[in-house]
């Protein structure tokens, strides 16, 4: 799964030109479209793209209607594409997490209709 999971190598990123942030951004959108043809239209998909201290990061978000957010980042190191299996597969992890979390929501607030 995965549900708030970090993707590379774990190691800091890198700063990016403006090329590299673009295609970046456009692999990242690809990931949140193919999230949100996987999930009902109750659920919220976001993507970011952030420079800080420790380099870029990219994020893929769900936002269940209930249960927890679920998140994707990426770290780019080597290289800043995405390939389409790693797409997918984001894509399908975070819309099987967020799943998850509304089905764990929805256990927790019912009550069994028998004794």
């Amino acid at each position: 799964m995965y549900g708030n999971t970090s993707f590379g190598d774990g190691s800091t990123g890198r700063e990016l030109n403006a090329e590299q942030r673009k295609v970046l951004r456009q692999n990242l959108s690809q990931v949140a479209q193919r999230t949100r043809e996987l999930l009902p239209g109750e659920f919220v998909v976001g993507s970011e793209l952030t420079e800080g201290a420790d380099g870029t990061r990219a994020t893929v978000a769900v936002q269940p209607p209930i249960g927890a957010a679920v998140s994707a980042d990426y770290v780019p190191d080597d290289g800043v594409s995405i390939d389409d299996t790693e797409r997918n597969d984001i894509a399908a992890g975070l819309a099987a997490s967020a799943a998850l979390q509304v089905k764990q929501a929805i256990r927790e607030d019912t009550s069994p209709t028998a004794k």
